[in-house]
């Protein structure tokens, strides 16, 4: 399962992302891998939120779960075991946006993360909207996963593949790319209107375009890729 970072998992034999990963396996996966303590910790916050579903007053004890998993579970594992509190409390769309809007950037990918396995319709779609809008790296690579690729619209979902080449977001972190972008000649328009923009202003373009080009038009041939680089030798 990818780890916090989730264009580069820390363990390479664990690659499959969290919000595809069945809630029974991701359990067994950490069970495998936490010390003691921290199974014990999260095996007790699973139970809490079962059987304390919703709100109970200003926050509710699985959310105080959530905020700690960090320091409980260490950061390689803390995602997977936000992911699996939101999904045995049962969060709804109005605790998965109060998460969201009131947690820390981690917080805020694991609610991305945990989207397939709750929401089933567009209702959440608020949540990706504003995290595409940023350019927080890994909470785009969680924002574009299967609640995006069911969900966006054509406009919204074209832009927010831009948005990763712009980034530097790895193409392979947008789930259904292959289906989405098939034939899709707008796209392939706005592909080639970024390219031509990134050659003129003489910095390279993404080798990702390139791939995600060939997806909308098989025919099309790329645009040759710019030389030139900035005066440090960095992309500018």
């Amino acid at each position: 399962m990818a780890q916090a970072d989730a264009t580069h998992p820390a363990d390479p034999e664990d690659d499959k992302p969290l919000a595809l990963t069945p809630p029974t396996e991701l359990r067994a996966h950490l069970a495998a891998r936490l010390h003691s303590a921290a199974r014990a910790w999260l095996h007790r916050a699973l139970d809490e939120a079962a059987a304390n579903p919703g709100t109970h007053g200003p926050i509710s004890v699985w959310e105080l779960r959530i905020a700690e998993a960090g320091r409980r579970c260490g950061p390689d594992h803390a995602d997977a075991a936000r992911v699996l509190i939101l999904h045995a409390a049962r969060a709804d769309t109005d605790a998965l946006s109060r998460v969201y809007f009131q947690g820390t950037g981690a917080e805020r990918r694991a609610v991305l993360q945990a989207l397939p396995h709750l929401v089933p319709g567009p209702q959440a779609l608020p949540l990706v909207e504003d995290a595409l809008r940023t350019n927080d790296t890994r909470l785009l690579a969680a924002a574009v996963g299967p609640y995006a690729a069911r969900h966006l619209d054509s406009h919204q979902w074209r832009h927010a593949v831009l948005k990763c080449l712009f980034t530097g977001v790895h193409v392979e972190t947008v789930a259904e790319l292959d289906r989405r972008a098939h034939r899709d000649t707008e796209l392939a328009r706005m592909l080639g209107d970024y390219a031509a923009e990134r050659t003129a202003a003489g910095r390279p373009v993404p080798q990702d375009l390139y791939r995600v080009l060939t997806l909308t038009d098989p025919t099309a041939t790329p645009p040759a890729p710019a030389a030139q680089r900035g005066t440090d030798g960095k992309e500018s």
